[in-house]
């Protein structure tokens, strides 16, 4: 068990608009340390709403959360917003970098919210992550002079900053064109096979999903 970073049971959601329906009934799985999971689906079948479950942002549904041999039920908000920084990286479908700071600057952001070690600490982790992704000659560029694709692994970099047990991305391919989508995928391949990264991606693209090592496929709120 010790191996498992992520541990979902039973969970359950329901919506009351102005009826009650359900969007996710006894969803059930487990990912191990370094797995590369995709979710997959139709659009309405419950895979972002299941994301922000796990990710902690919605703690309004029943069943068991477990991230990193830690339950999520019960807990105080900020303690989730602790767990959410320390332990969960995030990449979307928009980057949501800072225009007016720099790549550096942006990718050290949740590492300074965190304020776990000093700045010149975090300075180096963020080259280091930069370095990983190939784009440390970027460092200095304001992230309003980079392209679609590097926006993307600069959010990579930045995901990974707080070194988390797991990162999960909601469509991070979905905004960009095939090369890019390609060179965001073989990121996040190098992540799980070469560093052991725990990845966990919602994704429309199928080509994307049969190349990671699993893939979990969602209809009307099960999994199929």
């Amino acid at each position: 068990m010790q191996n498992i970073i992520l541990q979902a049971t039973n969970i359950s959601k329901n919506f009351y608009d102005p009826v009650t329906v359900e969007v996710l009934h006894n969803v059930s799985f487990g990912i191990q340390k370094g797995e590369f999971v995709s979710i997959i689906g139709k659009s309405g079948c419950g895979k972002s709403t299941l994301l922000y479950i796990l990710s902690t942002m919605d703690t309004d549904y029943s069943g068991e959360l477990m991230i990193d041999g830690e339950r999520m039920a019960q807990k105080k908000e900020k303690d989730l917003a602790r767990i959410r920084n320390e332990k969960i990286g995030f990449v979307f479908q928009f980057h949501y970098l800072l225009n007016e700071f720099s790549v550096l600057k942006n990718v050290m952001l949740p590492a300074l919210r965190l304020n776990k070690y000093s700045e010149e600490v975090i300075r180096e982790k963020a080259f280091a992550k930069l370095d990983i992704l190939g784009i440390k000659d970027l460092s200095e560029k304001k992230a309003s002079q980079l392209s679609g694709g590097q926006k993307q692994r600069v959010a990579i970099a930045r995901s990974l900053i707080n070194d988390p047990a797991i990162i999960m991305g909601d469509e991070p391919t979905g905004n960009l064109d095939k090369k890019n989508s390609q060179i965001v995928f073989d990121t996040f391949k190098h992540l799980s096979e070469d560093l052991k990264q725990t990845l966990l991606i919602v994704t429309h693209d199928p080509s994307f999903a049969e190349s990671t090592h699993r893939i979990i496929e969602m209809e009307d709120g099960r999994i199929i």
